[in-house]
């Protein structure tokens, strides 16, 4: 079967993050729903690491199976049409080994949080921020930031069925 390397870029408001489940919408559904419309399979979408309820993502890799070659442009052409108007874009689409695996071969994930210091509530970047009206020490804040610079064992962080092979990371 062809596999397909998928980026993708959501805003995540709407959804109650990343993974298929009963009740509330997902981003892995609504792909799998416009994927179904484009070429009739039902596959599911992998990803790199999922992310919770109102997380966003500008470059989130996942990939699919499908049963027919397609050409990977009609691919991402076809999932963004089936998809409006989520906010959920495939950014790029391209044809990828039968060994990748989208989580397991991902060698690093970025994170940004944004934090806004000021009095008024946010406008554009309420939810891509968290919002603090109260003055910041930034001194303090740099100094517990520089703990985690640098390679620790975080094994007490982790889930009792965390798959992961260590629990060390830099």
């Amino acid at each position: 079967m062809p596999r397909y390397k998928l980026t993708i870029e959501y805003d995540g408001t709407p959804y109650a993050g990343w993974q298929r489940q009963d009740g509330p919408a997902s981003v892995q559904q609504t792909l799998e729903e416009a994927l179904f419309k484009f070429c009739g399979e039902e596959t599911e979408v992998y990803c790199a690491g999922r992310t919770d309820a109102g997380v966003h993502a500008l470059a989130q890799v996942a990939h699919i199976e499908l049963e027919k070659p397609q050409n990977p442009f009609n691919i991402m052409q076809a999932l963004n049409f089936h998809m409006l108007p989520h906010p959920i874009v495939v950014t790029s689409a391209e044809e990828a080994a039968d060994d990748f695996h989208a989580r397991f071969s991902a060698r690093k994930r970025y994170y940004m949080y944004r934090v806004i210091n000021r009095r008024a509530r946010l406008g554009i970047d309420i939810n891509r921020a968290w919002h603090v009206h109260n003055p910041l020490d930034i001194e303090c804040m740099q100094e517990a930031a520089n703990l985690f610079l640098g390679t620790h064992d975080f094994n007490s962080f982790r889930d009792t069925a965390c798959q992961s092979k260590t629990s060390i990371k830099t």
